[in-house]
This record gives structure tokens, sequence and C-alpha cells, in this order.
């Protein structure tokens, strides 16, 4: 460990269903994983921030289906595609360590060792399932814990499920169960223990049905063919699979297990707070040692879901207002154990009061002040007054509130503390009055003294937004001059002497003020679902060939080893293909306009491999593969990977 490391911070999000509409939702947590981990990461710790995508289960399998696609297509699309799962972290600004996906061949192979551990130390058996099953929340109840007949997490339908299955044994963790939760601080907020033990311990705990046999899309229980290991046993282990355990795929879970906090929704409590530390028991494993469960954002006082039409896009939000605003106001507005309600006015009136008037104002005054002034060099001297001592006060309070409100998973009222020096610094530029200092030559070393003590209020607030806001941060550093080694956790003790030095330099706004009734109206019009529609025509038909005709071409499975772009070319893609012979097949396609390289390396596809040989862009393409059109589209005919290499299409 470097000397000035502070030890290792493993910190994660629930890993996530890979839903194809994305919303402002998703982003909740993994905004506040992402501002704990770079808090972190300032104050000097080794962070791995883990998240990823939970990709097995029924309704995967079931939504393939209806698309007409593989399971591994349709969660391939949905995480590597255009507008996925990546492409949503990637806008949020989420500075992840690590990604799984619960279909790595990593992550697969763990879990049925790990199932097969709790099945031979006797806390899963096989038995029958007889009960309640919500499909969505891929959760089972009894008709006990049901709500008006209806899954109690998501309140819609469940249907009966029966089948054979293996059971964990849960029941035999309850006392030890009750114990974790009531006498420690393994769970918080402490309101959420309270729900868990009353409603689900001390009512009686079930043993958990752990395996199905009605769908095939999950783990194989390997020494049970028919059986699929019950998706969260699959999903939770991802923790501890994805540091290493039952794998040699990493080599981190004596580094950083037991995770110092998982981060996940109040739906999902249950599963982190009564299953996960049970199984973990079982295999006499270290439990995490918190788990903390925030609350939902919601939409006109409802969970934002897909299926109620009560989303937020993100994207078109931060297009409109930017990312740090976005991710502002998500950690601001709402204390992040509680329930929060989104609507577009209450963002509007957070960007406009906290950013635009607060902060960038604050910002913006300083600098042009600063350049007016002084050309914006701050040199050395000054004259201090009585006043000044209250900011440095002030700025010592603030650090220390922000901390321990950071550690506390408070991200709203740390964001407070910083506002609260932004809000002095603001009302010192009216009790100083800069403007009237500057008329006199003799209280121009009182002016140099006010818009130093501006500067260094300025720069200790950019460094507490910046796991929040890093981009703003970076902005504000940049117009202030402030140096690297001024940027970090070390550097927040207030600086403002007589020795002190600025450079800084005026820009754009960094937040305009919002039209408020004009913005609004743009929301509205561009919220409202497009027009239907009318799909292109099929293509005319082409004449009939001759059976023998078809016979002549040879469609031939292949797997993609290399695929990239072709230089000049905004078309073609140059894939690499295993053809089954043992020698590289290289073919051209014009596809370069739907899909990334990257997306495609690993895939199944469908050649023909029998047509003559041609040269695209000075380069041999030996064959072409098989595309759908429609309309302007094309899409690669792709297979289930199970289908080797050379296989025939007949």
């Amino acid at each position: 460990m470097c000397k000035n490391c502070k030890g290792k911070y493993y910190i994660t999000t629930p890993i996530y269903y890979p839903s194809a509409k994305l919303h402002i939702g998703h982003s909740y947590c993994t905004v506040a994983t992402d501002a704990m981990a770079r808090y972190k990461r300032l104050r000097g710790y080794d962070v791995l921030f883990l998240t990823g995508t939970d990709e097995h289960g029924q309704k995967i399998e079931d939504k393939a289906k209806e698309a007409g696609v593989t399971p591994q297509q349709y969660v391939d699309n949905i995480v590597l595609g255009e507008g996925g799962v990546l492409d949503l972290w990637k806008l949020m600004n989420i500075s992840y360590d690590r990604f799984i996906r619960t279909t790595d061949d990593y992550h697969v192979a763990a879990i049925q060792k790990i199932f097969k551990r709790m099945y031979e130390n006797g806390d899963i058996y096989k038995g029958k399932y007889v009960g309640k099953y919500c499909k969505p929340c891929e959760s089972f109840w009894t008709e006990s814990q049901l709500k008006d007949g209806k899954c109690p997490d998501c309140g819609r339908d469940v249907q009966d499920a029966e089948e054979e299955a293996y059971f964990f044994r849960l029941s035999k963790y309850a006392d030890r169960l009750q114990d974790l939760l009531e006498n420690t601080d393994y769970l918080e907020p402490r309101s959420r223990v309270n729900e868990m033990v009353n409603n689900f311990i001390k009512p009686g705990l079930e043993d958990l049905c752990v395996s199905r046999t009605s769908f095939t899309w999950g783990v194989p229980v390997d020494f049970d063919p028919g059986h699929v290991v019950y998706v969260w046993i699959d999903a939770l282990f991802n923790y501890m699979t994805a540091l290493g355990f039952e794998n040699d795929k990493y080599n981190d879970l004596e580094a950083f297990w037991p995770a110092d906090v998982h981060f996940v929704g109040k739906e999902i409590v249950r599963f982190h707070s009564i299953i996960w530390p049970a199984m973990l028991m079982s295999l006499d494993l270290p439990l995490p040692k918190k788990v903390y469960g925030h609350g939902w954002l919601n939409f006109n006082g409802e969970k934002m879901s897909k299926s109620r039409g009560n989303v937020v896009d993100p994207y078109l939000l931060s297009q409109r207002f930017g990312v740090d605003a976005l991710r502002f106001f998500l950690l601001r507005t709402f204390p992040f154990g509680s329930d929060g309600n989104f609507t577009n006015e209450l963002l509007i009136s957070i960007i406009n009061v906290d950013l635009a008037n607060d902060l960038g104002n604050l910002v913006s005054r300083t600098t042009a002040m600063s350049q007016k002034y002084f050309g914006g060099a701050l040199g050395k001297g000054g004259e201090a007054a009585e006043l000044d001592e209250s900011l440095k006060v002030l700025a010592a309070e603030v650090i220390e509130n922000y901390a321990k409100q950071m550690d506390a998973f408070q991200f709203s009222n740390a964001l407070n503390e910083a506002f609260r020096l932004i809000g002095r610094a603001n009302k010192y530029i009216d009790e100083t009055t800069p403007w009237i200092l500057a008329k006199s030559e003799q209280t121009m070393p009182r002016l140099l003294t006010v818009m130093k003590n501006l500067c260094e209020c300025i720069r200790i607030a950019a460094i507490l937004i910046t796991p929040i806001m890093p981009d703003t941060a970076k902005a504000i550093f940049d117009l202030l001059g402030v140096a690297e080694t001024a940027r970090g956790w070390d550097a927040l003790c207030y600086c403002a002497d007589a020795d002190a030095c600025w450079n800084t330099i005026t820009g754009a706004p960094l937040f305009p003020r919002i039209d408020v009734e004009k913005e609004l109206a743009a929301l509205e019009e561009l919220s409202k679902p497009a027009p239907v529609v009318e799909e292109d025509p099929l293509p005319e038909k082409l004449p009939e060939i001759a059976f023998d005709d078809f016979c002549k071409v040879e469609m031939t499975v292949v797997k993609v080893l290399t695929c990239e772009k072709v230089k000049k070319s905004e078309k073609l893609l140059k894939f690499t293909l295993n053809d089954g012979t043992g020698e590289p097949r290289q073919i051209l396609s014009g596809i370069a306009k739907y899909y990334e390289p990257e997306q495609l390396i690993g895939k199944t596809l469908v050649a023909v491999t029998n047509l003559a040989p041609r040269k695209m862009m000075g380069q041999l393409s030996c064959g072409m593969l098989l595309s759908a059109e429609r309309g302007d589209k094309l899409h690669l005919v792709m297979l289930d990977d199970a289908v080797p290499a050379g296989a025939r299409l007949v």
C-alpha cells in the first residue's frame, strides 16, 4: 500500500436488469455510488467501484422470444447497444472500476461451484415449489405476503407456480439474521431494519426456492440437468465473483472483501439484508460491512416504471441542462434514504437557484472583478480585516461537517455544507463592496485581500463538489488558475494569506439562468410520443429459382475473431472469421453505420462462403455476411453461440 493511501474501499451498486427503456431512476443509485467512490478516492482510498447487469431469468427469456432473438442477443443489445446500459453510464460520467455481466463465463462457472457447495453442506435440498411468483421482480411469495392479491414490491399480478425445485434452508438462519439486523449497523437507514424484522423474520422465515425448471435461461445446475439457479443467487454473488471468488479471472478478494457498502434500492433490501447474509453464513464467509437501502425517485408520487408510462429520459435532460446539473439535482434535492418526487419544475428551480444564482454567479462575479481590477493576477500583499476571519472559521466548520455527512451517505446534507460557504462568499461581496474599494488607491490593498478570500472560498467549495460535479469543479479550478496540487482533499485548508497568488480568467457562465415557462413548454413538447410512422413496404419478391440453384449457395456458421473499420471508408467493416476450416477467412461488409466493431467480436454469424472473392477498397473479401434489411437499416443474422463454427445451414 502506498504511503498516502488510506486503505481499500469496495462499493457496489446492485447489478441492474437490462431494461430496454432506461430512465433517470436507473441513474439515481449509480450516481450516488459514483459520488461516494469519487469522494473516497479524493480522500486517498484505493477504491474498487463495481456495477453491472443481471441478465438471467424467465422475463429475459420471454422478452427475447417476443423479439425473435436469443436471450444472449437480447441482453447484448441492451447492454452494449446504442442507448444501452454502458452508454447511459458513460453519459452520466460514472467512474466504475469493474463491470460484471452475469452471463460472463467466469461468473457462471463460479455460481455453479457456489450452488454445489451449499448443496453439499446440506443447506440446499430438493423438493417441490407450490406458491406465487412475480415474474417482473423474479420473486417468490406466499399467499399471506401478497398485498391485495398482488406482488407487495411492484403491485403487479403474480402467477401460480408449481414445479420441482431446490430449496435453501433460509429458516435455519432466522435467529442469526434477526440479531444481525437488530444489534449491528449492517442495514441502514434504521427504518429498513424494522420493516425486515417485523414483515419477514418474525412471521417466520420460509425456506427459499433456489432453482427453476420451467425455463432454461439461467446458470445450469451442473449436477442436475433441467434445473437453473434462481436468479437472486446468481445476482447476489456477483459482489464476490467480480473479485475472484471461485474463479481465477480476478485476484482481489483478499484485498477488498468484505465490501464496505452495498447501495441498493429499497425494493431489494429484503434480498440483500436477509437472503444475501444467510447464504454467506451458509458458506462461512465474511458479511459485507453495510447495506444501505435508499428510497425511490418517484414521478407524480409513483415509482418510475416503463409499465406505468412515467419514465424520465436522462439523455434528454442531460442534453438540455448538462450532466453535472442532473447529477447535482439527484443528490442535492432528496435525502438519500428517503423517496423523492421528480418534477421538471423542481429540476429547473434547483438549477436556477443553486447553480445559476449562487455558485455560477459567485464564480462569474469573482473572476470578472479580478480581471477588471487586477487583470486577473492577484499577487502577493493585501490588507486583512476582522471580517475575513469569519470566512476561515466557517470554511473549517464546513469541511468537517461535509466529511461527516458524506461518510454517512447524506449527500444532500453534504452539499448543504458546501453551499453554506458559497452563500457566505456571496454575502461577503455585498459586505465588502469591491466596486467601492476599487475607486481609491488607498483601498486597493484591501480589495486585493477581498478578491483572494473570494477565490479561496470558491476553491474550497469546488473541491467539495468534485465528487458530485467533477466537470464543473474542473472548470472552476481552470477559471481560478488553481494548480493541480491545490485541487485535492489534502489542500482543504483556508490559505488566503498575503503570500497567496491567483491568476484568474473569465469564461462563459457555468450555468446560464433558465427561462422557466419557455423551458417547461419545450420539455412538454419534446416528451410527447413520436407520431406513428408507417413501416416501409416489404421489398418486391424476386423471381423464383430452381431448387438446384439454391443448393449451390454455401451458407456457413462463422465466429467473429476480429473486427475493425476499413480506413477511408464510412461503410465497411473488415472481419476475420473462424469458418471451421482452420484457416481464418476475411470478409468485408458495408455495415459500419449500424454496428461498432467491438460489439461484434465473438458473435456467431452466417456467411455465404462459396461466393467468388472480390476486392473492396483494395482489400480482398472472401464471401458475404447475411443480414436482414428493412427500410434503411441492416441487421446481421446472429445465431446462438452454441452453434459451432463451420456448421452449414440446410
